[in-house]
């Protein structure tokens, strides 16, 4: 698994795949270029003055809290993290937490922050907090999920002895990856929530709209053809305005 944590700027594969939305666009969402040179241009070197630091918090990369969160001039608290090789935890595993007022307590997890090694379970370890207190107006007090550490807050469960168990990955005689309980040697299945995304909850009960979504033959289909011409004599050639003249010509050294 890669770094994360305060001095990276990689999204988790899991933040990725729940978005449904490319990398590149994720990125271009959450990071922060103020300045850059020109691109295309032999004399202007590549260098840019971006943004280096994000803290990753519940909030996904590509929503404008995220932006808020990590906006010029804020200043945050570094955060270190303990580097994880295999990841282990997926949405709708069934975990027991070790720590804190639900210690010993088994639950769901809802959902997975990679970036932060959190996952957090479904109705536990919760907080209360405050919304849309003003001066004349008392505000909301609602129940939220605090996130779990996966490296010492919480551990899988057996599903034989549905006891916490440590895991660790193997191969099966077919060659398969799966997650294997260290008390009981039993398979932990990844669950099928793991594939939900934002769009959908499964990949095989997903049912294309023609008016939104862009088939997968028509993105395989090439419809530009590149030619040596400018904008404008594309515009002049569709117009049907001819011209005569020659441009002068222009060097770069």
């Amino acid at each position: 698994m890669r770094i994360f944590g305060f001095l990276s700027k990689k999204v988790g594969d899991l933040t990725v795949k729940y978005s449904n939305l490319p990398e590149s666009y994720i990125k271009r969402s959450y990071e922060q270029v103020y300045w850059k040179n020109p691109s295309g241009y032999p004399q202007y070197p590549a260098a840019q003055v971006a943004r280096k630091k994000y803290r990753f918090t519940t909030n996904r990369p590509w929503t404008a809290n995220f932006r808020r969160q990590n906006d010029r001039g804020v200043q945050r608290k570094k955060v270190f993290l303990e580097p994880i090789k295999d990841w282990s935890f997926f949405k709708g595993d069934r975990v027991e937490i070790l720590v804190g007022k639900d210690k010993g307590k088994q639950g769901i997890v809802s959902q997975v922050i990679q970036e932060r090694n959190w996952v957090v379970v479904e109705g536990l370890n919760t907080h209360h907090r405050v919304i849309g207190k003003e001066k004349n107006f008392p505000g909301i007090t609602i129940q939220s999920e605090a996130p779990l550490l996966v490296t010492t807050d919480v551990k899988l469960v057996d599903p034989e002895t549905l006891k916490a168990t440590d895991v660790e990955w193997r191969y099966t005689e077919e060659g398969e990856k799966v997650r294997v309980s260290s008390v009981s040697s039993r398979i932990i299945p990844i669950p099928k929530a793991h594939q939900e995304t934002i769009d959908y909850k499964s990949k095989e009960l997903y049912v294309e709209n023609a008016e939104k979504d862009t088939t997968a033959a028509a993105a395989c289909k090439i419809t530009f053809e590149p030619k040596l011409r400018t904008f404008e004599m594309d515009i002049m050639e569709a117009m049907g305005i001819k011209e005569d003249r020659v441009p002068v010509k222009s060097y770069w050294y």
